[in-house]
């Protein structure tokens, strides 16, 4: 049924289009160009007889000169319609596959996704050597030499996932990263990224090398702030004074800072609950009291970036933080890792990992698994 009825110079053919029935009509009576007449019928032999007659009618008209070439004299009550040679669509490239792709996730994912996770792959995209999708393996290629195992695998992940939706949303009929993601193995990190805390040493370097450091010494109190209260780096620097006792015996934390596609903002509540509040002790409440300006306001920002506003987390690791630990030849560790010592050290000191876990917003479940089973000089009680 799909092979198209061969007909002679000005007569009328019947052809089979996705399953549909149509008529092609002789390109003499359009001065050379090709015109279609869609019937809107399934290609069956029935419907075949139908084309037929509606072919013979038309030729008929052509012979003694009354056809109709606007064809409504041709149109029955049902929607038959006229249509120009079809053109193939123009293929997508990976780049507009993405962009399309970002434009639907947008309202579904946070902000920080956005501006963190979708621009990285946006801006690797760009980067391309070729953008085809038909040089899919020719990118994981590109992929697997000029990024980390991890982040490759991380890039077609996202890559997959984004045909996958171009698939059900009809822009392209495969996807040509499927499963290539799974190809990638990662060595796995016997320690585990939770258990990567700094040595009681390696903090005490870490506080007096920011302390007198010509560049970074504005950021030690944040610093020191880390080690000694083990809260995560965006809930620190979102912190503002009205969340600290005016006795300085305790601190709420109860929002932290996110980047988004507009800057970096202020978000209420927290990763695993929306406040928490954690006991000052002697060494953190020296620290405050030192850094608290005279003429302080509640909402102030207790660590203010130099022009006064919110610090970027992500600058302030990629600059100070990797700096100091370079010049100090410690093993690099992100800043969250000072999250991981205070918790740890705790441990070491005898603390009750539910109180810890009260205190740094994690359950007493991940503490045991991630922190309590690897305590450093760990030994079995006498009994």
């Amino acid at each position: 049924m799909g092979t198209p009825q061969k007909s002679s110079k000005g007569s009328v053919g019947i052809e089979s289009f996705q399953g549909r029935l149509r008529l092609r009509l002789p390109r003499q009576i359009y001065g050379g160009k090709q015109k279609y007449f869609s019937l809107g019928l399934p290609d069956t032999l029935d419907n075949r007889k139908v084309a037929e007659a509606k072919a013979h009618q038309i030729e008929l008209d052509i012979i003694s000169d009354n056809f109709d070439f606007a064809l409504a004299k041709y149109k029955p009550k049902s929607h038959l319609t006229v249509v120009e040679t079809i053109k193939p669509k123009p293929e997508l490239n990976l780049s507009q596959l993405w962009d399309m792709y970002e434009t639907y996730k947008k309202p579904q994912v946070s902000q920080s996704t956005l501006a963190k996770d979708y621009k990285k792959t946006r801006n690797m995209i760009q980067k391309l050597p070729d953008q085809s999708l038909e040089q899919a393996i020719g990118i994981r290629d590109y992929l697997i030499a000029n990024y980390s195992p991890n982040a490759a695998k991380r890039y077609l992940v996202q890559l997959s996932a984004c045909c996958n939706w171009g698939m059900r949303s009809k822009h392209i009929k495969s996807n040509p990263f499927r499963a290539m993601a799974s190809d990638i193995k990662l060595q796995r990190n016997t320690e585990g990224s939770r258990q990567d805390a700094f040595s009681a040493d390696e903090k005490d370097l870490i506080i007096s090398a920011f302390e007198n450091n010509r560049y970074y010494s504005y950021y030690a109190p944040l610093v020191r702030f880390y080690f000694l209260t083990g809260c995560r780096p965006s809930e620190a620097v979102a912190l503002r004074w009205q969340d600290i006792s005016s006795d300085f015996r305790n601190i709420t934390f109860c929002q932290a800072a996110t980047i988004s596609v507009d800057g970096i903002k202020i978000k209420k509540g927290l990763k695993t609950q929306q406040k928490r509040t954690f006991p000052v002790n002697a060494q953190l409440q020296e620290l405050l009291q030192s850094i608290k300006p005279e003429d302080c306001q509640p909402s102030y920002l207790v660590f203010p970036s130099p022009n006064g506003g919110l610090i970027d987390v992500h600058n302030f690791c990629n600059r100070a933080w990797k700096s100091v630990l370079q010049k100090l030849d410690i093993p690099y560790r992100t800043p969250y890792s000072t999250r991981h010592t205070f918790i740890t050290l705790c441990l070491e000191k005898g603390l009750d990992a539910k109180d810890v876990a009260r205190w740094v917003g994690n359950s007493a479940e991940i503490i045991y698994k991630h922190y309590a089973s690897n305590k450093r000089d760990l030994a079995v009680p006498v009994l």
